[in-house]
């Protein structure tokens, strides 16, 4: 319906340049009404096309819906197309879109052009540098002084290219950009003409060279793309000079001149079908992409199978079998029955035998330790603290003793044959009066009671065995 690119490109090119080259022979309205409606045919073209390349590309699967390449979001900027190269024509002007006087009221449009060559640095961010040359031309028709001016000038300017729309939601690939651009560079120029006065002017055969002055270019656009390579390029510059001479009059009032410069152009990416163009890379297709990518899946499914590994590998270090809280894998003794005590390896673990005949039966240590009234009260090694096991044989001798006023009892204290026998001596007295301590407190009078020690004399068994020395360990009660 539209034919080939190449076609459409040939066509547009040829009536851009006719509809130029005729400037000089129209008058102010013709002229622009033939730049807008040249403006306006460019931008149907451009997004007319860029529609039916989405649509083709759209109606194409997935995997080959524009080129078919490796880049990665995060691969860098050496899997991508950053330089290019573009060529440009328009108009120039001594009006400005946002504005301002000027020393010449009529306004005239002449013929300007441009080259550019731009690195892309980033999907939304890139260099430019700009040569651009052409005229700019004013007069003023007062009748009283009449005035024109002609300024051939060619300028180098390094600028940055933002894009304002770097993702597009819609296609998987940028087909329309928007950008705006800065920069600074370096003008040089001739002003020539008539000033008010009717005398005529040229700065370079006056001086004898081109005038030198700084200059700042800021303007906007939109860019169609019409291949992964060529692009369609509508632009529009606003030109401030660090000077007051670029229409040959210095003017008391007006301090900088400027002028703006509105253009068409095309732009062609260098590089492989392999490498896409950074400007046009949507990233969040990009990344839509790479999380279906067959070898990216592929190691999402060798990681879960090595994460299953480790799992199974975990289930088998916990799995204990026989329950002996040993894990299978250390346990050398499978099987144990439940409730058996095991090592640290599993294995059962053999306790000594243990040889009770060695042992003094309780029978043996308080033969004469009863709950009979004045049984004998034993005590442990060097002590003479009462034990509880002696605490009924003593509650039933303090009944008898209070029921019965006239008793007295005489408490004889006995040691074994461990130690000293002046430290015996004194342990068989302190364990009398533990016995008596007993007694009084339980409402026995203490004039009834007389403690007497005997240390390790009168032994009852056999003080060279430990069954003999436990005996021997005692208070005796007498009668008196």
């Amino acid at each position: 319906m539209f034919g080939s690119e190449s076609n459409i490109i040939t066509n547009f090119g040829k009536k851009i340049t006719i509809k130029l080259f005729n400037l000089k022979t129209m008058n102010y309205s013709t002229l622009k009404k033939t730049v807008a409606l040249t403006f306006t045919s460019l931008l149907a073209v451009g997004m007319v096309y860029g529609q039916a390349d989405s649509t083709k590309k759209a109606a194409a699967p997935m995997a080959t819906s524009d080129s078919v390449t490796t880049a990665k979001v995060f691969g860098g900027r050496g899997q991508y197309s950053t330089w290019s190269v573009g060529l440009n024509v328009g108009a120039t002007s001594q009006a400005m879109a946002t504005g301002g006087s000027a020393d010449f009221s009529d306004k005239k449009i002449a013929l300007g052009y441009g080259l550019s060559v731009r690195n892309q640095l980033a999907h939304n961010f890139g260099l430019q540098l700009d040569v651009r040359g052409g005229k700019v031309e004013g007069s003023d028709a007062s009748v009283n002084s009449p005035a024109s001016y002609s300024t051939s000038f060619f300028q180098g300017t390094i600028s940055g290219v933002v894009n304002v729309a770097t993702i597009d939601y819609i296609r998987r690939k940028n087909v329309v950009n928007f950008f705006i651009t800065a920069g600074a560079g370096l003008a040089w120029y001739n002003p020539t003409g008539v000033d008010k006065t009717g005398a005529p002017f040229d700065f370079k055969n006056a001086t004898g060279r081109d005038v030198r002055e700084y200059v700042i270019p800021i303007g906007a656009g939109v860019k169609f793309r019409l291949t992964d390579a060529l692009a369609l390029n509508l632009g529009y510059t606003e030109n401030f000079i660090d000077g007051d001479n670029f229409d040959g009059i210095k003017n008391n009032s007006i301090h900088k001149d400027k002028y703006s410069y509105g253009y068409a152009g095309l732009e062609y990416t260098f590089g492989t079908k392999s490498k896409p163009a950074l400007e046009w890379v949507n990233p969040v297709a990009m990344m839509y992409d790479e999380l279906y990518d067959a070898a990216l899946r592929q190691e999402v499914e060798a990681l879960k199978g090595r994460v299953g590994n480790v799992e199974n590998a975990i289930n088998d270090l916990k799995k204990d079998s026989d329950g002996d809280g040993v894990a299978d894998q250390f346990d050398k003794c499978p099987n144990t029955p439940a409730g058996t005590v095991v090592d640290g390896s599993g294995c059962p673990i053999n306790f000594p035998k243990i040889d009770t005949s060695l042992f003094v039966k309780k029978s043996d240590l308080n033969p004469s330790e009863s709950t009979k009234a004045y049984s004998n009260i034993q005590f442990e090694f060097d002590s003479s603290v009462l034990r509880t096991s002696s605490y009924p044989a003593l509650d039933n001798t303090s009944a008898d003793l209070r029921a019965n006023a006239s008793k007295k009892i005489e408490l004889d204290g006995f040691a074994s044959s461990e130690g000293t026998a002046a430290h015996n001596m004194r342990l068989s007295r302190d364990r009398a009066n533990s016995v008596k301590t007993y007694l009084v407190n339980s409402g026995v009078d203490a004039k009834r009671l007389k403690v007497k020690a005997f240390g390790e004399t009168h032994p009852i068994a056999d003080n060279s065995t430990e069954q003999g020395r436990i005996l021997n360990r005692r208070v005796e009660f007498k009668q008196k």
